[in-house]
């Protein structure tokens, strides 16, 4: 729609888009906004002075690269421990996965996935006040998975195939009228290592490739408005190109076709900062991924998606002060 030319005759073959562009700018600038829950505040991606959401990481898995394990499915007494002291530290989103994607990771089924999220969920929004006002995601690219959690009291789909895996995740989230992330991949976490060749750069095929993706959703009927876009910082990508992605954000955020959504970035913890400082446990990766934190920021992102909320909090509060002004 906005690369064609409108049916008028007479008139220059200009398109809606250029059209758009040519007319002088509205006074006051409207804002894009994100509807998430109505209980949390819509996202802003064009609010300069807009504050970065820190997305929490529960992994109820045996196998997730940095904590598997460490979350039970079945320890609720746990969850509740965690998931306040989450809150206490500044989370605004929880994102909760039941299967592990890191590279080379084993599928789980979808029973088996449900049986881990599902719980866990109910438990949030039942049993624990203070996460009233939070946001839960669902990592999952399954539709089953996605529906039965949203069902549950999940706000957001997080899919990080972007409906490429499942093609029913797609018309699923239309159908529940979720906000659904959209992330850059390619293949799966079994073959993506070995799919990161970017001949014309990693920056115009990765939005090249989420510009199709974002297509789709629309064809599928996902409102536009209801999309944030990853990058896949780790996904299908080596160091090189993670760098340019936290170092060109801003540039990718302005592609064509791209302006105007939500940004999430996943930094936490990844192979790329152990390889940069030497940092062989993921856990003990907080320093490098502080500082990746704040290129996020400063790149446009809305959402940081972290495992040591404590501190990467801290960090966005002051890249917040820095860099979220007029």
């Amino acid at each position: 729609m906005p690369n064609e030319c409108p049916p008028l005759p007479g008139k220059d073959k200009q398109t809606y888009s250029t059209h758009l562009k040519a007319l002088p700018p509205p006074d006051p600038i409207p804002v894009s906004t994100t509807p998430i829950s109505p209980l949390f505040p819509s996202l802003r991606a064009t609010d300069p002075k807009r504050s970065t959401h820190v997305m929490a990481i529960l992994n109820l898995t045996p196998d997730s690269f940095s904590d598997g394990g460490k979350h039970s499915p079945t320890d609720l007494t746990y969850i509740t421990e965690t998931v306040r002291k989450f809150i206490a530290s500044g989370a605004t989103i929880i994102d909760i996965g039941g299967e592990s994607t890191r590279p080379g990771s084993t599928p789980v089924g979808a029973a088996e996935e449900i049986a881990r999220v599902v719980p866990a969920i109910q438990h949030i929004r039942t049993s624990i006040p203070e996460a009233a006002n939070i946001a839960i995601s669902i990592d999952t690219y399954r539709a089953s998975v996605a529906e039965a959690a949203c069902a549950a009291g999940a706000d957001i789909v997080n899919d990080i195939s972007a409906g490429l895996l499942d093609p029913e995740m797609l018309p699923t989230v239309a159908r529940i009228g979720k906000s659904v992330i959209l992330m850059h991949m390619r293949g799966t976490p079994q073959t993506m290592t070995t799919l990161h060749e970017y001949p014309t750069g990693v920056i115009p095929e990765v939005a090249a490739e989420l510009g199709a993706r974002i297509a789709a959703a629309e064809d599928a009927g996902i409102r536009r408005w209801r999309i944030i876009l990853d990058p896949g910082l780790g996904f299908a990508k080596i160091q090189p190109h993670d760098l340019e992605i936290l170092r060109e954000l801003p540039r990718l955020r302005a592609m064509p076709g791209l302006e105007y959504f939500p940004w999430l970035m996943g930094p936490s913890r990844k192979r790329f900062i152990g390889h940069l400082t030497g940092v062989k446990t993921p856990r003990e990766r907080v320093w490098g991924t502080a500082a990746t934190v704040s290129a996020s920021v400063a790149g446009g992102a809305d959402i940081v998606r972290v495992h040591d909320v404590h501190e990467m909090s801290q960090v966005t509060k002051v890249a917040d002060a820095i860099y979220r002004v007029d």
